[in-house]
């Protein structure tokens, strides 16, 4: 088995490694979308900010649609699809002016930039051999964090020839994703078996919801990222209390991607052939601790040091995850599954916001911290119940189709 696990990953999985990348790489509207809404466009900060939460809803819808739409319809058509769509709603967003119009075209635009991201996961499992889908998952995952950081880099320096700019190389550079797969990426979609495609039995998005063992996963990954989620939230916050200036926050917000792009791959090696219910309750533990962290650090060195325990967290836990969605899932229905997992992450990314506010204005951050801490316990505690009792030597879990017949 761990010569498998040597082998060579797929050609197509490199050209959607790259697609991953480039696509990453084109997000350069959304950090600055609050700031271009306030500084070039004149409105108020509680305008910005029903902007962005709107932008969340509309990933809300855009994970369930690209999840249906890529078992349906494909792949590669639900990928095509929503990076084109994500262009063109990204130019008429940089273009309005009023704000309803805003309010349209980022709700659109959340729609389609998470309807490819179903569609990607799940093409990912069709081409990876179940044993490699941890490294590969994990390759995935450092190819989405080195172009979210490159894009960053990139999006301070097209700034400066004004917003609208940051507006059109965005629009640009998804088409050129969306060409990048036009050319190079084939369907993928298996057949459906042929009980599905008689009517009996048919996996629908109800069907996922009912699949308790996989919900009970989706639920745990939530609470996880509720608490990934308080690096945008309370982060700032605390270290604006503890005296940092702006630039020292930068400084801690960056160890994130540093420690991912030089770590990730070192860790899933040695991740990747252990039991996944141990591997997620360390890393929800490991984010528990940072919380902790957090709440005790009044300097840069203490915050940056909660970073790298948070970092590390992030790298154990998120690939592995994602790896456990194609396990539990029936082959005709990826997508779907793929995209309730997704919605998960556009879920926590909606609420966290929200609560975490009212806690910290109510209790302050220090027991926003200790409910982050209690929470990553909760989620630790929920992964080993949940995957150790039928978790196989590999640790990996058993497909659908194998647990139903238990």
């Amino acid at each position: 088995m761990n010569d498998r696990r040597r082998l060579p990953l797929p050609r197509g999985f490199w050209w959607l490694w790259t697609s991953t990348l480039v696509n990453r790489f084109a997000l350069f509207v959304m950090p600055f979308l609050s700031l271009y809404l306030t500084v070039e466009r004149g409105y108020s900060a509680t305008q910005a900010g029903l902007m962005v939460s709107l932008y969340g809803l509309g990933g809300i819808l855009g994970s369930l649609i690209g999840g249906s739409l890529s078992d349906r319809w494909g792949r590669r058509p639900t990928m095509l699809t929503g990076q084109l769509g994500a262009a063109a709603f990204t130019l008429a967003l940089g273009l309005a002016e009023q704000l309803p119009l805003i309010a349209l075209w980022a709700t659109a635009l959340g729609v389609t930039l998470k309807m490819s991201q179903p569609a990607t996961g799940a093409m990912l499992a069709d081409i990876v051999p179940e044993e490699s889908r941890p490294r590969a998952y994990s390759l995935n995952y450092w190819a989405l964090n080195l172009g979210f950081s490159l894009s960053a880099l990139s999006a301070g320096a097209l700034a400066a020839f004004g917003y609208l700019t940051l507006f059109v190389v965005d629009a640009a550079t998804t088409v050129l994703c969306a060409v990048l797969v036009f050319l190079k990426i084939p369907e993928t979609r298996p057949a459906e078996p042929p009980a599905a495609r008689s009517g009996n039995p048919r996996v629908s998005m109800a069907t996922v919801l009912r699949d308790r063992r996989f919900m009970c996963l989706v639920g745990l990954n939530l609470l996880v990222v509720v608490v990934f989620t308080q690096r945008h939230v309370a982060l700032p916050l605390s270290t604006a209390e503890s005296g940092l200036s702006t630039a020292q926050y930068g400084m801690v917000a960056g160890v994130n991607g540093v420690v991912i792009i030089a770590l990730q791959l070192a860790v899933t090696r040695f991740t990747q052939n252990r039991a996944a219910g141990w591997v997620l309750a360390a890393g929800a533990l490991l984010v528990g601790l940072s919380s902790v962290l957090n709440a005790r650090a009044d300097t840069v060195l203490l915050y940056c040091l909660a970073a790298v325990v948070y970092t590390l967290g992030e790298i154990v836990s998120v690939p592995t995850s994602e790896a456990q969605v194609p396990a539990m899932a029936p082959t005709h229905a990826r997508g779907r599954y793929e995209g309730v997992m997704v919605l998960s992450w556009s879920l926590g990314g909606f609420v966290a916001p929200l609560t975490s506010g009212l806690i910290i204005d109510t209790f302050g951050t220090d027991a926003l911290w200790a409910g982050c801490a209690v929470t990553g316990v909760l989620a630790a505690l929920g992964y080993v119940a949940l995957l150790r009792p039928r978790t196989r030597k590999d640790g990996v879990l058993p497909s659908a189709q194998a647990i139903s017949q238990e």
